[in-house]
């Protein structure tokens, strides 16, 4: 037998119905009666929701809350909101007992319905504002109850009956929902289309907020009306849960009441009666339970009442175990967006504001990979604490996921919320492989290889089968063929559920070590599986470095080998310098830890970071020193002094490799080593102009006074006798050379081919083709294509975001590139912002070459603008550089020549010389 909950109102009348009569005593009487029924039924539905949202101890006194207390545990209530529960419940009981006095004196039945019209309906419109007030409920659950909107629905719907006003109550649009208007909107077109959708995704995601969002979408009100069911499973334990209980949930939310042995049958013939919209809530706890052959009636059940028509179906789901033969389109629900996260954050955390702390706040959101739940704990904890932007990061740094447990209660835990999760019969089924599967995703930044999962665990053969039962739970989730965890669960698991299996590290580590050893500067399939696991790689190297002392010699090798190969194939900057740093030093690990150096010296060298690069040279060069080895010890000297060199500091470097032959090690060397140190230091001598033309490569090649037509025939004699053998580095050394002489003897045409065939050569990921790329956009400049010249300086370094870092050089040829493209052009506002640009970067990499060429070029813009007081200061300090790096100021360009000024800009020429307008100028 199936029979209705009693309505508080009247009968529904339809819209064709006649105009009622002028309302008599007794209906008044009935109206006043209907309407404390609302308002008892609303008033103990804000205490229901807010027991739900934050469980607080109060002793209760009404029926509705004694029971809601009876199963919570003791200590989940406490606290302010207790009290304002407990005045809740007097406030409901007192109004109630007022109410039943009134009508029991039915011989004051008029002056009784006079006054429920003006006195007493404004005095309880006080009483439900002073109540609600004490709890500004719009904190923990990102739902918020809109004081107003229920006043209204309490004190004006008369007629209208409770149960309406319960099913408005109980799924309110949430208050707090960002960044999920285009989701809901597409989902509510589903919906309308009579689609059945299953919600997908970990706790906190938002899952059930959206649902909420749906139901109270207009469309969806016009479609649905009243019969809007929202039925949640949330605090049932799936180990206990019944198929009685799910039915008895499923009614209550319809409020009908089951009588008899067939609920299903009941249940739907309600639902046939019209057309419903139904949410089922939490659905991981009965589907977790389904698969028990005792509640495998529960599915049967929801596929009959989705083949209802007009009954549509939408579901909430940690799991994706749905009911099978029910048309599902399954949405996983995202993470929010920046803007979203940062809008949820500050609508909560008020202690900061401004775009100063949105900036200090973007990377924590971000390591919180955006994640709903955390973003509103975190920021909770921030407010309700006080805390500063700083602190608040502190507290982060310090404590990671334990800033995240600020309560009880999956609303208020990430811990809680990892508990569901965790302690699901399909997780538990997989005993401790599932947890250790789960601890090595969290321990890898880019998660497990699916397709090397087995290779990669082989001691647990069941590896695949696991992972999609974490994935089912919404534990992890596949991107790009590799199972995730979200940060918040990473963080989780690392800081709180157990450290990697040691057996399994051991297993990845001999994987991928034994990989990295295999590759070769040919890219082969052994370079593409180190390409796609490049970030685990990295981190199970820094692992090791840090933790592991009994392959130790292994772990040293593998991350030379490793860092090499991002030399080769994968140019990057690198997390593992610390690691490297910490290596102690002995006699057994001196010449390994100078091969890490020097292999993390070339890394930075290819990315063109000098000053990090000669930072592990002079590291490595001290190492080799120290374990007796002169050779690799002068080689990476060398190598430094050319770095120096590069950076305009002539003097250093020259110091630096005449040290080296005046020293011990020098008798030691190789002839070839020995030929390297002359050549690179008479490079460095062409800069400074130390010795006289004659004497320079006479150590390293034969002596020659050649003009400028023959240097450009013995370059291109040299090129054709290499062009078969050499390497692509020889060949780009001899075309920019003959590059040079064609720009310097105003052959424009032949300079931008030689520079094309350096392009075409090296190709763009090597910096000779960065480097020719801007010279072509220099000789551009000199033909007047200043449009394509700054289209393709613009564009060069956009595949190459290392390269095109503040701490790259390639960065500076790049701005200082543009600046003179720019002060060519005659626009000397843009090439001024580029010139300062550069000036910054050079302070930055220590590079005085490129910082005296901008402020020159900073001195001819206010020379044009005959602010010579200001050209002065430029052109005099342009001079200082110059004397620090050891080049005469007339010949500061001169090995430089794509990147020297035109010779209209000649305010430097005049200040060099004395003339006017500097001609009183020391």
């Amino acid at each position: 037998m199936l029979s209705r909950k009693p309505k508080a109102g009247g009968s529904h009348k339809s819209k064709s119905s006649k105009q009622p009569a002028p309302e008599t005593e007794e209906s008044q009487d009935d109206t006043v009666s209907q309407l404390l029924g609302a308002t008892i039924v609303s008033l103990e539905l804000v205490a229901n929701i807010l027991t739900i949202a934050q469980s607080k101890n109060v002793k209760p006194s009404g029926k509705f809350l004694k029971e809601r207390q009876r199963t919570l545990p003791k200590d989940d209530l406490q606290g302010s909101l207790g009290d304002a529960l407990a005045e809740l419940n007097i406030s409901v009981n007192r109004m109630n007992s007022e109410a039943a006095s009134k009508k029991e004196q039915r011989f004051l039945r008029r002056l009784f319905s006079a006054s429920i019209d003006g006195d007493q309906i404004t005095a309880w419109n006080n009483e439900i504002d002073r109540v609600l007030a004490l709890f500004h409920f719009e904190v923990t659950t990102g739902m918020a109850i809109d004081v107003k909107i229920l006043k209204k629905l309490v004190l004006e719907s008369k007629g209208s009956g409770a149960s309406s006003i319960v099913q408005l109550c109980l799924h309110p649009r949430p208050a707090m929902l960002y960044g999920r208007d285009g989701l809901v909107a597409e989902l509510a077109n589903l919906v309308i289309n009579d689609e059945h959708i299953a919600l997908i995704g970990p706790g906190g995601m938002g899952k059930s907020s959206i649902a909420k969002a749906i139901l109270n979408e207009p469309l969806v009100t016009e479609k649905f009306a009243d019969r809007r069911f929202f039925v949640t499973y949330d605090g049932v334990d799936p180990s206990t849960i019944t198929f009685e209980t799910f039915m008895t949930r499923f009614a209550g939310a319809l409020n009908i009441e089951i009588a008899g042995a067939d609920p299903v049958r009941q249940i739907s013939t309600f639902l046939r009666s019209a057309s419903a919209l139904v949410v089922l809530d939490n659905a991981e706890t009965f589907e977790e339970a389904s698969s028990s052959s005792a509640l495998g009636a529960i599915p049967q059940a929801i596929a009959e009442m989705a083949d209802i028509p007009g009954v549509i179906l939408v579901l909430t789901s940690r799991s994706r175990r749905n009911a099978p033969n029910v048309q599902w389109i399954t949405k996983d629900i995202p993470p929010l967006d920046l803007s979203s996260a940062q809008a949820v954050f500050f609508r909560i955390y008020q202690h900061a504001s401004g775009s100063e702390a949105e900036e200090s706040m973007k990377d924590l959101l971000k390591e919180l990979d955006f994640h709903p739940l955390s973003i509103n704990i975190l920021a909770n904890a921030a407010q309700r604490n006080g805390w500063s932007p700083a602190t608040l990061l502190k507290r982060w740094n310090d404590r990671h996921s334990k800033v995240l447990d600020g309560g009880k209660g999956k609303l208020q835990s990430l811990s809680d919320t990892m508990h569901l999760s965790l302690s699901s019969p399909s997780v538990q089924d997989l005993g401790g492989n599932g947890r250790r599967v789960l601890a090595i995703i969290a321990f890898l930044p880019q998660g497990l290889s699916e397709d090397l999962a087995s290779d990669l665990l082989p001691s647990l053969p069941q590896v695949d089968a696991i992972c999609d039962v974490l994935c089912m739970q919404s534990l992890v989730y596949r991107q790009d063929n590799f199972l995730k965890v979200l940060a918040p669960i990473r963080h989780y698991v690392r800081d709180s559920l157990q450290a990697p299996d040691s057996a399994c590290l051991q297993e990845i580590r001999a994987f991928y070590y034994r990989t990295v050893a295999s590759c070769s500067e040919e890219r082969d399939q052994y370079a593409d599986v180190v390409i796609s696991n490049h970030l685990n790689i990295e981190q199970v190297v820094a692992f090791n470095l840090a933790n592991i002392s009994d392959f130790a010699e292994g772990t040293y090798t593998a991350c030379w080998q490793f860092l090499q190969f991002l030399e080769w194939h994968l140019p990057r900057p690198t997390t593992l310098t610390p690691a490297i740093s910490n290596i102690v030093e002995n006699s057994s690990t001196q010449m390994l830890k100078a091969n890490c150096f020097l292999a993390l010296a070339n890394l930075y060298g290819t990315l063109s970071q000098l000053v990090e690069a000669s930072q592990a040279l002079q590291a490595a060069e001290a190492l080799y020193l120290t374990a007796g080895d002169p050779e690799d010890m002068a080689c990476c000297l060398i190598d430094r002094a050319d770095l120096l060199r590069c950076q305009g500091r002539f003097i250093q470097s020259q110091n630096l490799l005449e040290g080296l032959q005046h020293s011990d090690s020098w008798m030691s060397l190789s002839d070839a080593t020995k030929a390297r140190a002359w050549f690179t230091l008479d490079l460095t001598r062409t800069h400074t102009f130390t010795v006289s033309v004659d004497e320079l490569f006479v150590k390293t090649t034969e002596d020659r006074s050649l003009d400028a037509v023959q240097v450009n025939t013995h370059f291109k004699d040299l090129f054709e006798q290499h062009a078969g053998t050499a390497n692509a580095g020889t060949l780009a050394d001899l075309l920019q050379g003959l590059a040079e002489v064609a720009f310097c003897e105003g052959r424009l045409s032949d300079a931008m081919d030689c520079l094309q065939k350096i392009i075409e050569m090296c190709g763009q990921s090597a910096e000779d083709a960065l480097w020719s790329a801007m010279g072509k956009a220099g000789v551009m400049s000199q033909q007047g294509k200043y449009d394509l010249a700054k289209k393709l300086i613009r564009n060069v370094l956009e595949p190459f975001q290392f390269f095109a870092l503040r701490s790259a050089r390639t960065f500076l040829y790049q701005s200082y590139g543009s600046a003179c493209i720019e002060l060519t052009a005659g626009e000397y506002d843009r090439a001024e912002s580029h010139f300062i640009a550069t000036m910054e970067a050079a302070d930055t990499q220590s590079n005085l070459a490129r910082k005296a060429f901008s402020i020159r070029g900073l001195g001819e813009i206010a020379f044009a603008r005959s602010n010579f007081i200001l050209a002065t200061q430029h052109f005099k300090e342009t001079r200082s550089l110059c004397a620090e790096m050891g080049v005469p100021p007339q010949h500061l360009y001169n090995c430089s020549p794509f990147i020297a000024l035109p010779d209209k800009f000649n305010g430097w020429v005049l200040f060099l010389e004395g003339q006017s307008p500097f001609a009183h100028v020391t």
